[in-house]
């Protein structure tokens, strides 16, 4: 019999069979990959044209790269981007030259901290080329003429995006937003696609009440264009998520919308504590990934962002050294547990109105009581009843119940669907 694999292993194949394309904010290597998500999740891709006005922004040209290399006096290449796509800075300007070392090491990028590891570099909306190479490659090449070769294009195009809708029982939305556009780096953001990949599969499975919205977009550039062309169904987006670095080893880590007190943070706040998990919650800053589009002023949605180490906060961050070995199935199921804990929960936070408000009603003639009997946390949940009945005033929700009351939210949840199978409160 074959071994069982475990959602977290198939999410790292996932990730494994991910890596080797060549992702930028525009281009095949968008497409690729979304072809490869669109095996496990009907996808509807968008091609905005170049030169779109999106915002205060303008969807640029399309850049695609077929080959690049440096070749030594012998041929030889020493630095190839057949070998990762990391080789090559984003966005480079076709170029096929012979240039001598001192010139050459202008267009070179290193980590002399980590002689040993690959930088990621971008010159998105300049005209410019470049290399990144590892620092004990440059210091092994002699001074000589090389031979540079970028066969790229940048030439009008589109900027591609794709959308997957689990519709609910109420057309609110949750946004789920990850970037497809960083080439080999496995935790930032491959991590992050499989998780939003995974999640919405789990979704689908059954009718959530909201409508579940993912978003598989170029970082900035994709969020603000989704935002320019969705301005009718912007009111709609009750709720959101932007997934990040999803798989390192790292404690997870909630990031507030800048509201700081929207119904998404407070459900992860409340689902990280009850959970026990060793974690962080930081405050919102105008700085990281797509959750500051979504919560620009005008906008103002209540989107959070949750990571495991946030960007810019481990070493192999934007390196070669973040690949498919740094991220562990086990951590991408763990964020997995925790999206799907956090949605459950806000699709059950309802505010209740009790039907029976002067007085205690009678809970035992209506058989609430005898319904708890042997179980082992009887008490727990008649103190739910009497919780949810207490503060079923319209104002509440079952957040606030759990909040108020020290109880888990499941119970609260099972003692509010007890309440009203037997007529004692309505949504």
């Amino acid at each position: 019999m074959a071994p069982v694999t475990t959602v977290g292993e198939e999410m790292h194949a996932l990730v494994e069979r991910l890596y080797p394309l060549c992702r930028s904010i525009t281009g095949d290597g968008v497409r690729a990959t979304l072809e490869i998500v669109g095996e496990y999740l009907p996808l509807r891709v968008h091609e905005v044209p170049t030169g779109t006005q999106v915002l205060d922004w303008t969807v640029p040209q399309e850049w695609n790269i077929r080959d690049a290399y440096i070749a030594d006096a012998t041929g030889r290449r020493v630095v190839d981007f057949a070998a990762s796509s990391l080789h090559v800075v984003g966005y480079s300007v076709p170029v096929a030259a012979t240039v001598p070392l001192a010139e050459l090491r202008r267009h070179l990028h290193t980590l002399p901290d980590h002689p040993s590891w690959v930088p990621y570099r971008t010159s998105y909306y300049t005209a410019d080329w470049g290399f990144c190479l590892a620092q004990d490659t440059l210091d092994a090449l002699p001074d000589g003429d090389y031979e540079v070769r970028i066969d790229s294009t940048l030439a009008d195009g589109h900027l591609t995006y794709a959308e997957h809708v689990v519709p609910g029982q109420v057309a609110d939305e949750v946004i789920v937003s990850c970037h497809v556009c960083h080439p080999s780096l496995a935790n930032d953001n491959l991590a992050g696609i499989a998780v939003a990949t995974f999640l919405a599969r789990e979704l689908a499975q059954r009718t959530p009440y909201h409508t579940y919205r993912f978003l598989f977009a170029p970082g900035t550039i994709g969020a603000i264009t989704w935002l320019a062309r969705n301005a009718e169904r912007v009111e709609r987006v009750k709720h959101g998520l932007v997934l990040a670095c999803a798989g390192d080893r790292g404690q997870l880590t909630y990031k507030q919308s800048r509201r700081g007190d929207a119904e998404i943070d407070r459900v992860l706040r409340h689902v990280l504590a009850a959970s026990g998990r060793p974690h962080r919650i930081t405050e919102f800053t105008p700085y990281g990934y797509d959750e500051r589009q979504f919560c620009s002023p005008g906008f103002d949605l209540g989107v959070g962002s949750l990571s495991r180490t946030p960007y810019a906060g481990y070493p192999e961050y934007h390196t070669s050294a973040d690949n498919p070995d740094f991220v562990r199935p086990e951590a991408m199921a763990d964020t997995l547990a925790v999206c799907r804990e956090a949605f459950s929960l806000l699709d059950r936070n309802r505010s209740y109105l009790n039907l029976s408000p002067y007085g205690e009603p009678q809970l035992g003639r209506r058989g609430l009581y005898d319904s708890l009997g042997g179980r082992s946390d009887a008490k727990e949940a008649q103190m739910a009843m009497l919780w949810v009945l207490s503060l079923s005033d319209g104002r509440h929700s079952l957040l606030d119940v759990a909040e108020r009351s020290g109880l888990p939210f499941d119970t609260v949840a099972v003692a509010a669907d007890a309440l009203r199978g037997a007529g004692l409160i309505k949504a």
